[in-house]
């Protein structure tokens, strides 16, 4: 099965590159748009009551729902294609981000923040110098858990149309062919490993940063 798929692959090098392209795309482009989200919201909602309720309980109902319902809903509004793809991918992302975005904020030591305002530093230096290295390595961590679920969950966009790895999922379960099940399978798994080395590396760093 897997010669199989290794030569399916030499033989459809240009689609198979093609397809991981716009999955890494994707992936990236979910991922950014969650982070871009997330983070914001988070700080947000670690200096507000209001915001950290109605946030967190919005996040905790979309976190329950089946990224390929998401799909579903937002169909219809948006249509076939990559659009609404990025869109089901990004709600998907965002969860993850806020979550560990307002734990990391809300946990940093009120002491701390105390002594940098009374060494006359701004909320603006405070949450710069002070906040932020003190919650990036959760954060971090979030962004982390953010991507293997959008590098995994991209490849239900073949299902809308909006291309990428799941196109030979797709295809390979409707015409029962185990080796083109594995050209998109295998390649989605590697690529999870591989975004989750690659951001393990400055949560670490992050998280030696603040232990030192």
């Amino acid at each position: 099965m897997f010669v199989d798929a290794v030569r399916y692959i030499a033989a459809n090098s240009d689609r198979f590159l093609e397809a991981l392209g716009i999955h890494v795309g994707l992936a990236l482009a979910a991922l950014g748009l969650g982070v871009l989200i997330g983070v914001p919201l988070g700080i947000w909602a670690a200096r507000s009551r209001i915001v950290s309720s109605v946030s967190l309980n919005v996040l905790g109902v979309l976190r329950v729902v089946p990224s390929l319902a998401v799909l579903v809903l937002v169909f219809p509004y948006l249509g076939l294609g990559f659009r609404t793809a990025l869109v089901a991918l990004t709600v998907l992302a965002a969860p993850p981000v806020l979550i560990n975005t307002y734990v990391a904020y809300r946990d940093v030591d009120p002491a701390v923040v105390e002594a940098a305002v009374g060494m006359g530093m701004t909320r603006g230096q405070i949450l710069r110098w002070i906040e932020t290295p003190l919650a990036l390595p959760v954060v971090l961590t979030g962004v982390r858990t953010a991507a293997g679920e959008v590098v995994a969950s991209a490849t239900l966009a073949a299902f809308i149309g909006g291309g990428g790895m799941g196109e030979f999922i797709v295809n390979g379960l409707a015409v029962n062919n185990v080796a083109l099940l594995l050209v998109g399978a295998v390649p989605v798994a590697l690529l999870a490993l591989l975004f989750e080395g690659v951001l393990a590396v400055p949560e670490h760093l992050a998280r030696r940063r603040v232990t030192s």
